[in-house]
């Protein structure tokens, strides 16, 4: 558990996503409109790595007839059997309260703050902030 640096922000821009293997762990790191999220590559149902699949939009609550669709980006569909999770809270479409993915912790933190004593560190080139990805 801890700290880990996984990429400056300039290397994941808005709307784009990566995964990253931290801890033992397959966690996918999303850029939603300059918010970072990171959510656990592995969907609840049978494992695929949730990750992989399309991110997109839903419909959103509207009357009859009338058809909205929104919160593109924010949504991630399992590319098994295309179940929908929420990327910022990791809640299911479906079932928001039964079925989740764990999500982590995600913070930028400035070129030059010193990272936490322990976390393994490689010399870099840095030009702007850092994608920090908290695992607990």
């Amino acid at each position: 558990m801890g700290r880990h640096k996984v990429c400056l922000v300039k290397e994941l821009p808005s709307g784009m996503s990566r995964i990253e293997r931290i801890e033992n762990r397959s966690i996918g790191l999303y850029n939603i409109k300059g918010e970072f999220y990171a959510i656990r590559n592995s969907c609840p149902h049978q494992g695929a790595e949730l990750c992989q699949g399309k991110i997109q939009g839903m419909m959103l609550p509207s009357d009859p007839g009338e058809y909205l669709h929104g919160r593109e980006g924010e949504i991630v569909r399992c590319p098994w059997h295309g179940w929908e999770f929420d990327i910022k809270n990791g809640k299911s479409v479906f079932d928001p309260f039964r079925c989740l993915v764990k999500t982590y912790a995600v913070e930028v933190v400035g070129e030059d703050d010193e990272a936490s004593p322990g976390v393994e560190t490689f010399p870099v080139e840095v030009e702007s902030g850092w994608i920090v990805v908290i695992v607990s």
